[in-house]
């Protein structure tokens, strides 16, 4: 066999086996990549997402899209050319597994917890829009979970309404354990509560729940340390003047909340809040309307703007991120709340782009 016909052989058997390695050599890696983006505005599978009843509703145009990211599952273990690929590309992050699954957690306990962040940001979004329409908004001190084999179990139910803690009325969920681990373990508390079926019942009637009953515990101590505990976790529910529904399936996570918030804002208002324009954006918002931070930011950007986005609602915590790797076409806004994002509305309705809140890198 000539010299140059054997030196192409071996090279080429070599890149087959190297080929072969990467294949099955396995990596602690995952890959984000943009996922579909949603107009929150518009219908899926014909469905609204958005739906309000109750209320007087408006007409509304453009897009506030809200955006989201793929990712490979807790389950999936990456190869090594499947890794070198997505960092050679443009349209995908490679990040440790780590990242998106810590501590272990399956892909079931991630997908439970992103649905569990995502009907939070539902209820906060709702919260935060009808503030900033100045609309009331009830709400209560709730028992969120309660723990297996505690003190609680069978004596507080999820749903209770929380109305004081020995006498001491409860505005917010982090009063409850303030109040609980005044007290140490062995020792008895008092709560004053509201049965969830009854609250439950006045909701449905429309009525603020009333009708208390005195529920006494004695506290344990906690797995980890010497506070007492009862063995409960506190948090907020909200009774709404009219119904607002958000149909989304196949999505999860806290990120949608600003534009859930402005999509409502949008249909309860008259005027139309885009100006028909395309306007993405990504962002957490609580009940009081701050915009938070995400993940995936730039996976978004590429997401909104193949989609067809002309501009980007950004949180102010992502905005260096964001504009150092910002597709052409694109322009990002900075808001840091929910009245931010409406102000700047207003500013492309009328043409004031010059005076928009930028993003700048670094």
């Amino acid at each position: 066999m000539p010299r140059r016909t054997a030196t192409m052989l071996a090279s080429t058997l070599i890149l087959i086996a190297l080929l072969c390695a990467g294949v099955l050599i396995k990596v602690p890696y995952s890959e984000m990549s943009p996922g579909p983006t949603v107009n929150t505005l518009g219908d899926v599978e014909g469905e609204p997402v958005l739906r309000i009843t109750g209320h007087k509703t408006y007409k509304t145009s453009g897009n506030l899209n809200m955006t989201t990211v793929r990712v490979t599952g807790a389950d999936y273990k990456m190869n090594l050319v499947e890794a070198v690929a997505g960092w050679l590309g443009h349209d995908s992050v490679v990040v440790p597994h780590d990242t998106l699954y810590p501590d272990g957690k399956t892909e079931q306990e991630s997908t439970q917890e992103n649905a569990e962040e995502f009907s939070q940001s539902q209820e906060s979004a709702k919260v935060a829009a009808l503030k900033e329409l100045n609309i009331p908004v009830t709400s209560h001190v709730v028992v969120s979970t309660v723990v297996k084999d505690s003190p609680s179990q069978g004596r507080l139910h999820a749903g209770d309404i929380i109305k004081n803690v020995d006498g001491t009325a409860v505005e917010k969920p982090e009063d409850v354990a303030k109040l609980v681990t005044r007290h140490k373990p062995g020792e008895k508390v008092t709560f004053t509560v509201v049965p969830a079926k009854t609250a439950a019942a006045a909701e449905k009637a429309g009525k603020e729940p009333k009708g208390t009953e005195k529920v006494t515990l004695t506290t344990v101590k906690a797995p980890k340390d010497d506070r007492a505990i009862v063995g409960i976790q506190a948090g907020t529910d909200h009774t709404f003047p009219f119904d607002i529904d958000i149909k989304l399936a196949d999505v999860g996570g806290p990120s949608a909340g600003l534009m859930f918030s402005l999509g409502i804002v949008d249909k309860l208002t008259p005027g139309k809040l885009t100006g028909g324009k395309f306007i993405a954006g990504t962002g957490t918002i609580d009940d009081a309307g701050k915009v938070g931070p995400i993940g995936g930011i730039t996976m978004k950007l590429v997401g909104a703007r193949e989609a067809g986005a002309r501009y980007f609602l950004t949180p102010d915590d992502n905005c260096s991120a964001a504009a150092s790797d910002t597709p052409d076409g694109l322009t990002l806004i900075r808001v840091k709340t929910i009245d931010d994002a409406r102000k700047s509305l207003e500013k492309l309705r009328t043409g004031d782009t010059a005076g928009l809140p930028s993003c700048s890198a670094g």
